[in-house]
């Protein structure tokens, strides 16, 4: 069987990357696509060698740091993959790769991070932070949008299964495209385990983008001096962060995999603010034995586990404002039950890559089985 597996663009690595990685390690016969492949050579190891074919947007003036804007040819450029040899398609999406086209003599399975996310519902949230609320640009952004939702719409039919990274995407899938998701959660790559003694401090992590609201976290804790909290991470938000520090905020930038580790595995909790779609950090918080305070929004809502109980791995917080910060750490600080590492541990296991791989063998075997058949996996359409 020739299999094809077709990615938006290798540009960094990230958890998309490690999706692919993880596909590339059960498929290693497999051809890879993508829109443009300039990653670094020093992080092309998880590639096993592979080079992506890549679309004419490579050759595109400043295609290395600006491949963004070419989202209008994006469609275009997808759709001249010529996959017809191929008996099987794997698409690994958050953009374009689930549109490529494929014959009724081929199966499409797309694994989808999201539905394009700044053509749907954060349309509104995506024009805000790029400034293009209104003049000639906006006009010019949002008609490029709604260009590309309607090539989205039409790409749909071309997918035989849909796979969402969590509950919450496969709600995306359904209000998007109308179509059922099977949910298989992404790997995470979990740091080994080795319980030390807790310090004194809080730790947020992660890259210092609006989206992720860590400038709210520092606000809060400004309004809790006696309670420490250690900030990790860099990013367009970095010089904001700093101008709100205090004495009881460290603000460490970018540091190593090692001492991030270390420092997630001593800290009281991990505190995250975003609403993601999946969301890695809070995870890995847990694989290090550590609680999660988290927003209560998004995928946080099925990788971490309130309850009263001792097999309780955190607790949420209902609006992304410094008093639901605060109410949730005095929450935290005066939970009658402890807050176990072991449990902590036990749930962050549940995501590994190993039950990944086994869970995305077994979906790809069912459907390449119930096609031949001529069944349906499971029923995608909301038409009977």
């Amino acid at each position: 069987m020739k299999i094809a597996i077709v990615h938006d663009w290798l540009v960094v690595k990230a958890g998309a990357e490690n999706v692919l990685g993880e596909l590339l390690s059960l498929y290693p016969d497999a051809d890879l696509f993508a829109l443009v492949d300039h990653l670094p050579e020093s992080e092309r190891g998880f590639l096993n060698g592979k080079r992506a074919t890549t679309s004419f947007i490579q050759k595109l003036p400043f295609s290395r740091t600006k491949y963004r804007s070419y989202l209008l040819f994006m469609p275009l450029a997808i759709e001249q993959f010529d996959l017809s040899q191929y008996d099987l398609v794997i698409s690994s999406s958050h953009a374009v790769a689930k549109g490529v086209l494929t014959g009724p003599h081929q199966t499409h399975i797309s694994y989808v991070y999201s539905p394009i996310r700044y053509a749907w519902d954060l349309q509104h949230t995506y024009l805000r932070e790029s400034n293009l609320v209104r003049g000639p640009k906006s006009l010019i952004a949002r008609l490029v949008l709604h260009y590309v939702r309607i090539w989205d719409q039409r790409t749909i039919h071309g997918v035989d299964h849909y796979i969402g990274i969590s509950r919450f995407i496969a709600r995306r899938i359904k209000k998007a495209y109308g179509k059922d998701a099977e949910v298989i959660y992404p790997p995470v790559e979990l740091p080994e385990w080795a319980p030390v003694e807790r310090g004194d401090y809080y730790v947020t992590a992660s890259r210092l983008v609006p989206y992720k609201r860590v400038p709210l976290i520092v606000e809060a804790f400004r309004n809790m001096p006696g309670r420490r909290l250690v900030v990790i991470g860099d990013g367009p938000d970095a010089a904001l962060v700093r101008a709100q520090g205090a004495p009881n905020i460290e603000i460490m930038g970018h540091v190593s995999r090692d001492d991030l580790v270390g420092h997630l595995r001593r800290a009281k909790a991990f505190v995250f603010a975003a609403e993601e779609d999946f969301g890695i950090a809070p995870l890995e918080a847990q694989a290090c034995g550590t609680p999660v305070i988290a927003y209560g929004r998004g995928a946080a809502l099925e990788t971490i586990v309130e309850s009263p109980d001792a097999d309780a791995t955190g607790l949420f917080f209902a609006e992304q404002s410094v008093a639901s910060i605060i109410d949730a750490v005095e929450r935290f600080e005066s939970r009658p039950e402890p807050w176990l590492p072991d449990a902590c541990r036990r749930n962050a296991e549940r995501f590994s890559p190993a039950i990944f791989r086994r869970s995305l063998e077994a979906a790809v075997d069912r459907v390449m089985r119930a096609i031949n058949d001529g069944q349906r996996p499971i029923r995608n359409d909301t038409d009977e």
